[in-house]
């Protein structure tokens, strides 16, 4: 049947109708004082959900231009940074840093293992003559479904003076960020994640404390020159030509989750995360991350005695339900069921009742009905 994709996925993520409409409106001149309106409006929204009062900037770009902004406008070739390494995304930032010639120490864990916090502070403590400039953390590692402890990370990098950057592009949104009261620095984010929008926009929220590295900083930069945005911001504009659809969208998006409150998009995320694991175990269907690290985006599963593959090929091909799949030397090892923005309870038992009927095609020795039953008591406790 046409036109009944179910994405479960980390992203894009569905993405509401009356968003859709929004979206679909003619456009209005972007230099045009209505929508330096809609700018001011988004911007105090996006402040409210970061729960900052930080300047808070748009890009076009996806999570990655985000966080390459973040990097690249704050730090100096040859600048040492640590970064944390538990999985694709963290891998990524890594590489961007080694690609403008930082110098880049890894902390790294197994892939669907948390970060230590006591390897941050050993390696902080330890640099008395603070050569370390920034901390670089993934908060919730989409590759493994592992939600990093940057509140205890962030509590080291405080007391060395490093600046901390954070990678929370499937975190805001789906569980509490507070970056005023932690204290951090740099925060990117993308919107076809929590946001329930589209790819196209990133979000990077920067402290005073960031700015006041940022005339310092030597990188090359043009598009992704911060300082141009944070110009631009001031008079509800932007330096360059905006996705003006995408804002009428975002617009919409902000009010949804204002109209739901900060406290129930968490407690709603964190619901469907246990209703998701408790299905699996009833299935007998190993989970990747630990339960206490466990990220409210995805759940990341690691079947035994069925191919991720081909549960994911099914679900696909039969019940027109998006899954995800492992990646780097996950492939064929794992499947992601993502449980990210305008997402449903309801949403959450259909692709466990397709889960369900996929795993007895596949003749998976399960007991019927236990991981529908199991999510349900999570979900309707």
């Amino acid at each position: 049947m046409d036109d009944k994709l179910m994405l479960m996925i980390p992203g894009p993520t569905p993405v509401p109708e009356q968003v859709l409409l929004a979206m679909a409106k003619h456009p209005i001149g972007h230099r045009s004082g209505d929508f330096s309106k809609v700018i001011a409006e988004v911007t105090e929204g996006l402040k409210w959900l970061h729960q900052t009062q930080n300047d808070l900037l748009i890009l076009a770009s996806s999570g990655t231009g985000a966080m390459e902004a973040g990097i690249i406008n704050f730090l100096s070739s040859g600048d040492r940074v640590l970064v944390g390494t538990n999985g694709k995304f963290g891998d990524r930032w890594a590489q961007v840093c080694e690609a403008y010639s930082l110098n880049v120490t890894r902390i790294s864990a197994e892939w669907g293992k948390p970060l230590d916090p006591e390897e941050f502070r050993t390696q902080l403590e330890a640099d008395t003559d603070k050569q370390i400039k920034a901390v670089i953390v993934t908060h919730s590692e989409t590759s493994a479904g592992v939600l990093n402890d940057v509140e205890t990370i962030n509590r080291h990098v405080k007391a060395h003076g490093a600046l901390i950057m954070v990678d929370a592009v499937t975190s805001l949104g789906a569980t509490t960020v507070p970056i005023d009261e932690w204290g951090l620095d740099v925060v990117a984010s993308g919107s076809q994640k929590g946001y329930m929008l589209p790819p196209g926009l990133g979000f990077v929220a920067v402290s005073p404390k960031a700015w006041e590295a940022y005339p310092h900083a030597n990188l090359p930069r043009f598009y992704l020159d911060l300082g141009k945005y944070r110009k631009e911001a001031a008079k509800n504009s932007h330096p360059f030509t905006p996705p003006v659809n995408m804002f009428f969208g975002l617009q919409v998006a902000l009010k949804m989750m204002q109209k739901e409150g900060l406290e129930n998009i968490f407690a709603r995320h964190q619901r469907q995360m246990n209703a998701t694991r408790a299905a699996m175990r009833a299935l007998n269907l190993p989970l990747l991350a630990p339960d206490y690290a466990a990220s409210p985006a995805i759940t990341s599963v690691a079947p035994v005695g069925v191919e991720a593959e081909q549960i994911r090929s099914v679900m696909r091909k039969q019940f027109d339900i998006a899954l995800a799949g492992g990646q780097d030397h996950l492939k064929g090892k794992i499947f992601r069921v993502g449980h990210l923005g305008f997402v449903s309870d309801r949403d959450i038992l259909t692709a466990l009742g397709a889960l369900e009927a996929t795993l007895q095609k596949l003749n998976y020795d399960f007991t019927p009905g236990a991981g529908v039953s199991a999510a349900a008591k999570v979900l309707t406790a």
